[in-house]
């Protein structure tokens, strides 16, 4: 069975450019903290904790979060005597010793953690999150392979270095740091580094700018394309008045500009399905130039999230139903 993967893309962080800072800011606190105590206790640092645990939802704010400003936290969402959840269990520790630091394991008992669990919208069993610089990353649902697994966690270790800033340190909490160094993930080249910078510091002209620049040499860069799509939502809702916005999406249904300015909104808000839908249905009440644009609008909304996100593939089907 094939995990309903959810991808890193589906969450749009209208506050990257802070968490980033902050999140960098916290990691470099942290670390200094352990290298002061190391001085003042006359030896090596001590294990900055282990690498995985478990988390109530009473400790998710106070533990969770600040940790993510560290390392990427990696949340399974488990429940005892529930047979695909416990198979997952194993082959996420062992991943966690594996990688030694450059994540750590959260598991959350779904029993105990039921709030937590309709505020995250879990769904189904097993689930995996994670959380980096404070930001809720959707990763899969439902029994994985382990190479699916690590290639999800290659991905999820260099988004969190590459835009926040976040590198877990290797052997920290095992104890290993003196041995080999781990392998590191390769470097971003310079031009796609150029465009994660400019978006990162809100410089959202500069980021589209430089993002077209990528895909002018390398047109099948999908994190080029992802980037310029985000970078195009940003720019689209600055200096939108939300309730203005939501009133004339209301008030005017079949108004193509008013659907599309709530369409945007309700994404960056992180009401995917309502965005999509309503762009959907947008479509079946339009013709000729208007039912263009609004369909080339929607399919880029859904270059925001991945193709491969669940939401999008099912919006597809419906704006298929409705073209043909």
């Amino acid at each position: 069975m094939q995990p309903r993967n959810m991808s890193m893309r589906g969450a749009v962080d209208l506050a990257a450019v802070k968490a980033a800072a902050e999140a960098a800011e916290k990691a470099e606190q942290a670390r200094a903290a352990r290298a002061r105590q190391a001085q003042e206790g006359g030896g090596e640092a001590p294990s900055a904790g282990p690498l995985v645990f478990d988390v109530s939802e009473a400790e998710f704010e106070a533990e969770v979060v600040p940790l993510s400003a560290e390392v990427p936290v990696v949340l399974d969402f488990w429940a005892e005597g529930y047979a695909p959840a416990e198979e997952l269990n194993p082959v996420l520790e062992k991943l966690a010793a594996e990688y030694d630091g450059r994540f750590v394991l959260a598991r959350v008992d779904i029993r105990n953690s039921q709030n937590l669990a309709r505020q995250l919208q879990i769904r189904d069993l097993p689930t995996v999150l994670a959380v980096v610089a404070g930001q809720l990353v959707p990763l899969f649902e439902g029994p994985a392979q382990e190479a699916e697994i690590r290639q999800l966690l290659d991905q999820l270790i260099t988004v969190a270095e590459q835009r926040f800033g976040i590198v877990g340190e290797v052997g920290a909490r095992s104890g290993s740091a003196a041995g080999e160094p781990a392998e590191r993930p390769e470097p971003v080249d310079p031009a796609m580094s150029a465009a994660h910078e400019a978006l990162d510091r809100g410089d959202l002209g500069g980021a589209i700018q430089a993002y077209r620049n990528v895909l002018a040499e390398r047109p099948a860069s999908v994190e080029a394309k992802l980037g310029l799509a985000q970078a195009e939502l940003l720019q689209r809702v600055q200096g939108m008045d939300p309730q203005a916005v939501r009133s004339a999406g209301a008030e005017r249904p079949d108004d193509v500009d008013a659907q599309l300015a709530a369409a945007d909104l309700d994404l960056v808000g992180g009401h995917v399905e309502d965005a999509f839908g309503r762009l959907v249905d947008l479509v079946g009440r339009t013709f000729g130039e208007d039912r263009d644009r609004v369909r080339q609008h929607l399919l880029g909304l859904f270059e925001v999230i991945g193709a491969e996100d669940q939401r999008v593939v099912k919006a597809r089907g419906a704006l298929a139903r409705k073209l043909f």
